[in-house]
Protein backbone atom coordinates (compact mmCIF):
# COMPACT_ATOMS: atom_id res chain seq x y z
CA UNK A 1 0.00 0.00 0.00
CA UNK A 2 2.95 2.41 0.99
CA UNK A 3 4.46 1.54 -2.65
CA UNK A 4 1.29 2.63 -4.30
CA UNK A 5 0.57 5.93 -2.22
CA UNK A 6 4.37 7.10 -3.50
CA UNK A 7 3.29 6.16 -6.94
CA UNK A 8 -0.11 8.47 -6.81
CA UNK A 9 2.12 11.15 -5.00
CA UNK A 10 4.55 11.32 -7.48
CA UNK A 11 1.76 10.96 -10.33
CA UNK A 12 -0.37 14.09 -8.14
CA UNK A 13 3.53 15.71 -7.98
CA UNK A 14 3.63 16.05 -11.93
CA UNK A 15 0.21 16.70 -12.71
CA UNK A 16 0.99 19.85 -10.59
CA UNK A 17 3.93 21.11 -11.47
CA UNK A 18 2.90 20.50 -15.51
CA UNK A 19 -0.44 22.51 -14.95
CA UNK A 20 0.97 25.47 -12.94
CA UNK A 21 4.03 25.16 -16.11
CA UNK A 22 1.25 25.54 -18.57
CA UNK A 23 -0.94 28.30 -16.46
CA UNK A 24 2.80 30.10 -16.43
CA UNK A 25 2.94 29.96 -20.10
CA UNK A 26 -0.10 31.43 -20.95
CA UNK A 27 0.59 34.37 -18.94
CA UNK A 28 3.53 35.34 -20.90
CA UNK A 29 2.84 35.67 -23.77
CA UNK A 30 1.64 39.13 -24.30
CA UNK A 31 -0.25 38.85 -27.84
CA UNK A 32 -1.79 36.09 -25.96
CA UNK A 33 -3.57 37.20 -23.49
CA UNK A 34 -5.77 39.07 -25.90
CA UNK A 35 -7.80 36.11 -26.72
CA UNK A 36 -9.30 33.47 -24.82
CA UNK A 37 -7.99 30.32 -24.01
CA UNK A 38 -10.35 28.78 -26.39
CA UNK A 39 -9.85 31.03 -29.47
CA UNK A 40 -6.05 30.34 -28.93
CA UNK A 41 -6.78 26.65 -29.62
CA UNK A 42 -9.11 27.10 -32.19
CA UNK A 43 -6.56 28.86 -33.88
CA UNK A 44 -3.97 26.46 -33.17
CA UNK A 45 -6.41 23.16 -34.52
CA UNK A 46 -7.31 25.12 -37.96
CA UNK A 47 -3.33 25.91 -38.06
CA UNK A 48 -3.43 22.21 -37.79
CA UNK A 49 -6.20 20.73 -39.87
CA UNK A 50 -6.50 23.89 -42.32
CA UNK A 51 -10.11 24.35 -42.51
CA UNK A 52 -12.84 22.64 -40.45
CA UNK A 53 -16.60 23.11 -39.98
CA UNK A 54 -17.90 25.07 -36.87
CA UNK A 55 -19.60 22.03 -35.65
CA UNK A 56 -16.24 19.88 -35.77
CA UNK A 57 -14.05 22.49 -33.98
CA UNK A 58 -16.99 22.41 -31.35
CA UNK A 59 -16.53 19.03 -30.85
CA UNK A 60 -12.82 19.07 -30.51
CA UNK A 61 -13.04 21.95 -28.15
CA UNK A 62 -15.73 20.15 -26.05
CA UNK A 63 -18.01 22.98 -26.33
CA UNK A 64 -21.46 23.72 -27.59
CA UNK A 65 -22.30 24.80 -31.30
CA UNK A 66 -23.29 28.37 -29.71
CA UNK A 67 -20.11 29.05 -27.66
CA UNK A 68 -17.92 27.98 -31.07
CA UNK A 69 -20.20 30.44 -32.66
CA UNK A 70 -18.94 33.16 -30.15
CA UNK A 71 -15.26 32.19 -30.69
CA UNK A 72 -15.58 31.95 -34.40
CA UNK A 73 -17.23 35.48 -34.41
CA UNK A 74 -14.63 37.00 -32.28
CA UNK A 75 -12.05 35.66 -34.67
CA UNK A 76 -14.03 36.77 -37.63
CA UNK A 77 -14.02 40.34 -36.54
CA UNK A 78 -10.57 40.69 -35.48
CA UNK A 79 -9.75 39.36 -38.82
CA UNK A 80 -7.68 35.61 -38.15
CA UNK A 81 -10.43 33.26 -39.99
CA UNK A 82 -12.12 33.08 -42.56
CA UNK A 83 -15.44 31.45 -43.68
CA UNK A 84 -16.43 30.23 -47.11
CA UNK A 85 -19.20 27.71 -47.63
CA UNK A 86 -18.49 24.19 -48.08
CA UNK A 87 -18.07 22.99 -52.20
CA UNK A 88 -20.20 19.51 -50.94
CA UNK A 89 -22.56 21.00 -49.26
CA UNK A 90 -23.56 24.88 -49.36
CA UNK A 91 -25.73 24.98 -46.25
CA UNK A 92 -22.08 24.58 -44.41
CA UNK A 93 -19.33 26.37 -43.45
CA UNK A 94 -15.18 25.82 -43.76
CA UNK A 95 -13.66 28.19 -40.75
CA UNK A 96 -9.60 28.36 -41.95
CA UNK A 97 -7.15 30.72 -40.75
CA UNK A 98 -6.23 33.75 -42.30
CA UNK A 99 -2.47 34.74 -42.66
CA UNK A 100 -3.29 37.34 -39.94
CA UNK A 101 -4.34 34.39 -38.01
CA UNK A 102 -1.40 32.65 -38.81
CA UNK A 103 0.92 35.77 -37.88
CA UNK A 104 -0.71 36.20 -34.36
CA UNK A 105 -0.69 32.06 -33.41
CA UNK A 106 2.81 32.28 -34.49
CA UNK A 107 3.68 35.30 -32.62
CA UNK A 108 2.49 34.43 -29.24
CA UNK A 109 3.60 30.71 -29.85
CA UNK A 110 7.15 32.35 -29.99
CA UNK A 111 7.02 34.48 -27.18
CA UNK A 112 6.29 31.20 -24.82
CA UNK A 113 8.83 29.77 -26.45
CA UNK A 114 11.20 32.59 -25.57
CA UNK A 115 10.20 33.14 -21.82
CA UNK A 116 10.30 29.25 -21.41
CA UNK A 117 14.19 29.35 -23.16
CA UNK A 118 15.05 32.15 -20.83
CA UNK A 119 13.64 30.96 -17.41
CA UNK A 120 15.62 27.08 -18.30
CA UNK A 121 18.42 28.97 -18.38
CA UNK A 122 18.32 31.20 -15.32
CA UNK A 123 16.37 28.70 -13.24
CA UNK A 124 18.13 25.13 -14.59
CA UNK A 125 21.12 23.55 -14.25
CA UNK A 126 23.17 22.10 -17.06
CA UNK A 127 21.96 18.49 -15.38
CA UNK A 128 18.66 19.89 -15.22
CA UNK A 129 18.92 20.56 -18.85
CA UNK A 130 19.77 17.58 -19.69
CA UNK A 131 16.98 15.76 -17.79
CA UNK A 132 14.56 18.10 -19.11
CA UNK A 133 15.33 17.17 -22.69
CA UNK A 134 15.14 13.56 -21.45
CA UNK A 135 11.61 13.66 -20.41
CA UNK A 136 10.38 15.10 -23.50
CA UNK A 137 10.09 11.79 -25.21
CA UNK A 138 7.97 10.31 -21.86
CA UNK A 139 5.81 13.26 -21.73
CA UNK A 140 4.96 12.79 -25.65
CA UNK A 141 4.26 9.17 -25.06
CA UNK A 142 1.58 10.33 -22.33
CA UNK A 143 0.05 13.15 -24.47
CA UNK A 144 -0.15 10.65 -27.37
CA UNK A 145 -2.26 7.93 -25.09
CA UNK A 146 -5.22 6.68 -26.26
Amino acid sequence: MENNNNEIQFASDLRTAITRLIKKLRKESPTGQQLSLTERSTMALLHQHTALLPSELAVMEMITNQSMSQVLNHLFELGYIAREPSKMDKRKVNISLLEDGENILSQFRHERDEWLLRAIKTACTAEEQVALKAAIGPLTKLVDLK
